[in-house]
C-alpha cells in the first residue's frame, strides 16, 4: 500500500509539473513582458509574417537542422516561452529542449490561436517594405572603401546575438559602411549573392567582394576580414 500511494504522489507531482509548464494565452502575455524572457515561434517562416508575438525569434519545428542550429544561440538559463499555431508542434520543441538543458520551457496552451481567441494583439509583419533590388544594392556596396553587408533578420537567433558584435566592431571601424539586407524580405538580393544561410557577412573593398562568413563569429574575425 505505501508503495502505491508513493507512486500515485509522484504521479501526482509529474502531473503538476506538467501543468506548470503550460499557460493560458493571459498568464503568458504577462509572463513575457518580463526582462531576460525569451519569446520562441516555432511556426513556419511564412506563418510567423501572418502576425506574430512581441519580440519573438522565430526558428521551424518541422526543419529539425534549422531549429537545432537556431535554438543553439538561445540562453538555457534563461526562460524560454514557446509557441505554435495550436499546441502541438511548440509541445514537441518544449520536449526537446527540456531534454536538452534547458532550465524553464513554457508552453502557450492552444498556441497563437488561443492567443487571438482572447483578443490579445499581434504584431503583423505581412506588409513589409518593398524589396531591396539589386541595383539599390550595388548603389550602396560599389563605393570607395570598406563595406560590411549584414544579411540577417530581427527574428533570427543568431543574429540577434551579432548584433552587439556589430556594434562594438563599427564602433571602433569608422571607415566601414554596415549595408543591411533583409534576411525575411530582400530574398531576390539574396539569391543573387548567393546568401543561403542567417546571418551572412560579406566585406567588399571599393565595390569589390573580398570574404565571407556565415553564422555567429567574433569581432576578430569581422576585423580579419577587414585587413
Amino acid at each position: 500500500m505505501k508503495k502505491i500511494i508513493i507512486a500515485v504522489a509522484v504521479l501526482c507531482a509529474g502531473f503538476a509539473a506538467q501543468a506548470q509548464d503550460k499557460e493560458n494565452a493571459t498568464a503568458f502575455a504577462n509572463d513575457i513582458k518580463q526582462k531576460g524572457v525569451q519569446v520562441f515561434d516555432v511556426r513556419t517562416a511564412a506563418e510567423y509574417k501572418t502576425g506574430h508575438l512581441p519580440n519573438a525569434l522565430q526558428a521551424d519545428f518541422t526543419q529539425k537542422p534549422e531549429f537545432y542550429e537556431r535554438a543553439k544561440y538561445l540562453d538555457k538559463q534563461k526562460p524560454v516561452y514557446v509557441y505554435c499555431l495550436g499546441g502541438g508542434r511548440s509541445a514537441g520543441a518544449a520536449k526537446w529542449m527540456r531534454e536538452n538543458g534547458f532550465t524553464k520551457v513554457v508552453e502557450l496552451e492552444g498556441g497563437i490561436n488561443a492567443w487571438k481567441q482572447s483578443g490579445l494583439p499581434v504584431e503583423d509583419v505581412a506588409v513589409k517594405a518593398a524589396q531591396l533590388t539589386m541595383d539599390d544594392y550595388n548603389q550602396q556596396v560599389k563605393v570607395k572603401g570598406w563595406v560590411l553587408t549584414d544579411v540577417g533578420a530581427a527574428w533570427c537567433p543568431p543574429c540577434r546575438q551579432m548584433e552587439p558584435v556589430l556594434k562594438d566592431l563599427l564602433a571602433k571601424r569608422k571607415d566601414v559602411k554596415l549595408v543591411k539586407v533583409d534576411g525575411g524580405n530582400d530574398t531576390d538580393v539574396m539569391k543573387a549573392i548567393n546568401a543561403k544561410e542567417l546571418p551572412t557577412f560579406i566585406v567588399y573593398k571599393d565595390g569589390v567582394e573580398q570574404a565571407r562568413l556565415t553564422g555567429v563569429t567574433s569581432k576578430d574575425n569581422l576585423e580579419a576580414m577587414l585587413k
